[in-house]
């Protein structure tokens, strides 16, 4: 079964948000746009649309709330989460802010987690999330 949420940012592809596949809830990737818009948090773009400069701190707040938006959406939430992927653009530059950030929301339930950096994303964002979580 898939879900599709209203109030999360749109797909950039041809994907549902999350698919239910027996207790499980896979999520593809998420990132930082604010719902119903285009909009990057923290970002700042030339004329062609590659970008000057970015906010860590805010993407990572903002891919957060997107994924808490999902999970909720899907019938599951926060605590549930088992599994996360993240990627970055610049492990570096973002790594220890990101680190910190996270510990910040994952105080109670610490779900298995890999980092890895790659070369970019499909839309100008520093960090996306791919997660697996619990359902009932």
């Amino acid at each position: 079964m898939k879900f599709e949420s209203g109030k999360a940012p749109k797909p950039v592809g041809a994907y549902p948000h999350a698919r239910k596949v027996g207790n499980l809830l896979f999520l593809s990737g998420v990132g930082p746009r604010k719902p119903n818009t285009k909009e990057i948090p923290g970002v700042e773009l030339d004329k062609d649309g590659n970008v000057i400069s970015y906010d860590i701190e805010d993407q990572c707040h903002a891919v957060f709330e997107n994924i808490r938006i999902i999970l909720e959406e899907s019938g599951s939430n926060w605590d549930n989460l088992v599994d996360i992927t993240v990627f970055l653009t610049d492990m570096r530059r973002d790594f220890d802010t990101y680190n910190r950030i996270y510990a910040n929301y994952f105080k109670d339930n610490q779900p298995c987690r890999t980092t890895v950096e790659v070369t970019s994303l499909p839309t100008p964002i520093a960090i996306e999330l791919k997660c697996i979580a619990t359902i009932d």
